[in-house]
Order: structure tokens, then C-alpha cells, then sequence
């Protein structure tokens, strides 16, 4: 599996790395980025609910 963030749309909430700090952080320009090219397997399930909770629906997991 592999996330992508829309960072156009991002509002640097901190959601997405506060839940699944495996693959998202917070970029030094406030916004949130994905930081691992392969999503790992124990992670999995946290990086869809990160993508499920994003208040603006800027994250894909596939």
C-alpha cells in the first residue's frame, strides 16, 4: 500500500500524523507528508484511518 497527501488542500491539522506517525508527519512548512514509500504492513490499518479521518479528505491510501 502506498499514501499520498494533497498538500494544495491540506490544513496542517496534525491528524493524519498523530494517528499514524509510521507514515505522516508534520513538514517543517506546517504541512503534513507522507515520509515512507511503501506503507508498512502493521500499519495499514492506522493509515486508512487516517485517511477516513481527515477533516478535508486530502489523504489516499491504496
Amino acid at each position: 500500500m502506498k499514501a499520498s497527501i494533497d498538500r494544495d488542500g491540506c490544513i496542517g491539522c496534525g491528524l493524519c500524523a498523530d494517528t499514524c506517525p509510521e507514515v505522516f508527519r508534520m513538514a517543517d512548512d506546517g504541512l503534513a507528508e507522507v515520509y515512507v514509500e511503501t506503507i508498512p504492513t502493521e500499519a495499514e490499518d492506522t493509515a486508512k484511518e487516517a485517511e477516513d479521518s481527515c477533516p478535508v479528505s486530502v489523504i489516499t491510501v491504496e
